[in-house]
């Protein structure tokens, strides 16, 4: 998704700056590709919350631009979800975001393929560049990560020497992501009547940390086994009573234990 100012032909060199948005520039609210992209992006920002990972100066957005200035050109991408650790000013209504000029670049954006392409893989450089150079090049994310939720194919790209690598899972199919501390894999299973594969977060300890349905449920057969555990230690007490009584023994009198 890019919003142009004006038209300019491909740099051969790249003068990056940092700017403001432009009080009066207006960005396109294009609409989502499917239904199904929101519900990707709510799921992985629900198990941060939830297991309290989420800090105020942290930015975690879904569909949201990231600006630049590139040659005089002001562009601005919207990833489909977005990390970055530390913003200089906590916003509650904040509609973009300029790296550097507002905190740090950003650690991590995540692409959701869905059936039209959305130059998620494009290294077109002249203006307006693509996202895969435009999060490259001129952002220099980190970790890029393009999941194809159909499918469950997650392509996990990492940069290195200034260009993305792509990075094979561990053993359970799963990367670690060491400016989060957690793992990101892919899982399958039901949430919001949405049946498929899934981006998951798990801890280091290869817990997997539960949305709000899971965490309830969770809770729901903790308090079961609780009452079952009480019910069960009711029972035992009530046949000693029975037992002690039937050898001509008050329960309530018992002589002290010596």
């Amino acid at each position: 998704m890019a919003t142009q100012l004006s038209q300019a032909k491909s740099p051969t060199e790249l003068v990056i700056s940092w700017e403001a948005l432009p009080k009066d520039f207006q960005l396109e609210d294009e609409p989502v590709e499917n239904t199904g992209q929101p519900l990707l992006a709510g799921a992985l920002r629900e198990s941060l919350e939830i297991s309290g990972f989420i800090q105020p100066q942290m930015l975690i957005a879904s569909n949201f631009g990231l600006c630049a200035t590139v040659n005089g050109q002001f562009i601005t991408k919207a990833p489909d979800w977005v990390y970055v650790p530390s913003v200089n000013e906590v916003v509650g209504n904040r509609k973009s975001y300029t790296p550097n000029l507002e905190g740090d670049i950003p650690a991590i954006a995540i692409e959701f393929l869905s059936d039209t392409e959305g130059g998620e893989y494009s290294v077109k450089r002249s203006y307006p560049p693509g996202k895969w150079f435009f999060y490259e090049q001129i952002l220099q994310i980190p970790i890029y990560i393009i999941f194809e939720p159909y499918g469950g194919l997650l392509e996990y790209y990492q940069l290195e020497n200034q260009r993305y690598e792509l990075k094979l899972p561990d053993e359970n199919g799963r990367h670690w992501i060491d400016v989060m501390g957690l793992f990101l894999g892919t899982w399958q299973g039901t949430k919001e009547a949405r049946t498929g594969y899934w981006l998951r977060w798990w801890d280091r300890d290869g817990n997997l940390l539960p949305w709000a349905v899971e965490q309830i449920e969770q809770e729901r057969q903790r308090a079961e086994q609780e009452r079952q555990r009480a019910q069960q230690e009711r029972q035992q007490k009530e046949r000693l009573i029975a037992y002690l009584q039937s050898q001509g023994i008050d329960p309530n009198n018992l002589p002290p234990f010596e």
